[in-house]
């Protein structure tokens, strides 16, 4: 089995054990979850008490729930949350009465364009509670009286996240970030923390330049959380990425960061495009995932975003039916194969000042290649080479060579190393 194609494998069993734990933005749901992908890579988990101040927000109380459903009078559970844990509102408070079902209506979310599907619904600042059902479910209850329980606590604890860091050769960082909030939704963002995980174990088995810092966290209070807390190491932070939506069958979509320009948007459109693989790149959108936290003003790190259909793209999101069954070890394991390609041009673009800048140097006595004479069908590597010493003023990265030369950047790239070794160029 090809190791690209064993990694899909891998990853698409770690969606299958995440899935039925039910996460939120607090809880032992997300501790289950960085538990278990601490058995991947070792993490360092951070808890942050409720009612800390992080940037505009304050962190909320811990929600925890044992169990919930809605049962007839026979007392048959019409609704269970052992099912799915979708099938309860997020940060539903505690509830225990019975109640005729025109009453518990208000309660109750359906989708009647999708009338077998559970929605995913949450309610995390406001009091609120209820339960998430297939319209098909609802329409076989007769009126008459339910009973109702949620066993939830709602009460000061803990927000946690955690980190995993990949030291490099230099104290710059790429972070990665992931949320890990969501319940039983497979590829938002299951997918998205497994290609996460795996992407670290890669980066470990080799000496990559930035260290890299990847980050499972909670969506927006999270990502705000380790602003707040790590607003001292901002000046480390050089590119990053979000990874999210990373296991579907549609095609690879860039979000660029605010900027447009960040060196990840370029780095990220040159290696789809040489790639060939159909995708798309869009612009900076103040809505989404974290992306939008880490590009606010006030940081504007040069962060963008990496998904397959985005958010809210396809029918399945936020439904029962994004389940394991909707992504395959294929799509996780392309777009795995495309940060690592992406990461591989990012740790590898350097600037270069040519040592020997007036006229062409001699590149055959230097053993660099045969003279090129008169020849006019130069191989890639020769002319490689004579646009990096064209372009090595201090100014030029080696993207810039390739994208000005049309060669592959791997070609590029190793006419530098090359160069480095004959002391031509310097970095």
């Amino acid at each position: 089995m090809a190791p690209m194609t064993a990694a899909g494998e891998e990853m698409h069993a770690l969606v299958e054990r995440l899935y039925p734990l039910c996460r939120s933005i607090t809880g032992d749901g997300v501790r289950a979850t960085l538990e278990i992908v601490g058995e991947y890579v070792p993490l360092q988990v951070h808890e942050v008490p409720t009612g800390t101040q992080v940037l505009d927000w304050t962190v909320p109380q811990e929600w925890n729930i044992r169990d919930a459903y809605i049962a007839d009078t026979a007392g048959n559970r019409v609704v269970d949350f052992a099912a799915s844990s979708l099938h309860v509102l997020g940060y539903s408070v505690p509830v225990s009465a019975t109640m005729p079902l025109a009453e518990l209506r208000a309660h109750l979310h359906t989708l009647p364009d999708h009338p077998a599907w559970v929605p995913y619904r949450t309610s995390y600042y406001k009091p609120e509670w209820g339960f998430c059902l297939a319209q098909e479910t609802l329409d076989s209850m007769p009126d008459g009286e339910y009973e109702v329980r949620i066993d939830s606590t709602l009460a000061d604890g803990h927000l946690t996240y955690a980190e995993h860091v990949v030291p490099g050769q230099v104290t710059d960082e790429v972070i990665v970030s992931c949320h890990v909030c969501h319940p039983s939704l497979a590829n938002d963002n299951l997918a998205g923390i497994a290609v996460a995980t795996f992407l670290a174990r890669a980066l470990a088995q080799e000496t990559p330049y930035y260290t890299y810092r990847f980050i499972y966290a909670p969506g927006t209070i999270g990502a705000i959380t380790w602003l707040a807390r790590n607003a001292e190491r901002m000046e480390r932070v050089k590119h990053g990425l979000v990874l999210a939506c990373a296991g579907d069958p549609g095609q690879l979509t860039y979000k660029q960061s605010r900027r447009g320009d960040a060196e990840i948007d370029r780095v990220m459109r040159h290696v789809l495009a040489a790639s060939e693989r159909p995708h798309h790149v869009t612009e900076f959108t103040p809505y989404g995932y974290d992306e939008r936290q880490y590009c606010s003003p006030g940081f504007d790190l040069g962060v963008g975003s990496l998904s397959r259909t985005p958010y809210a793209g396809y029918p399945e999101y936020h439904t029962s039916a994004d389940n394991p069954d909707f992504v395959s070890p294929e799509a996780m394991a392309d777009t795995l194969a495309v940060c690592r390609e992406a990461f591989a041009v990012l740790d590898r673009n350097r600037q270069y000042v040519n040592l020997s800048p007036y006229g062409e140097p001699q590149l055959g006595r230097r053993g660099l290649y045969d003279s090129l004479g008169g020849r006019s069908n130069a191989k890639q590597a020769q002319m490689a080479m004579l646009w990096v010493l064209s372009l090595s003023d201090g100014e030029h990265s080696l993207l810039d060579v390739a994208e000005r030369s049309g060669l592959p950047f791997d070609t590029v790239a190793a006419a530098a190393g090359a160069l480095h070794g004959a002391g031509l160029i310097k970095g």
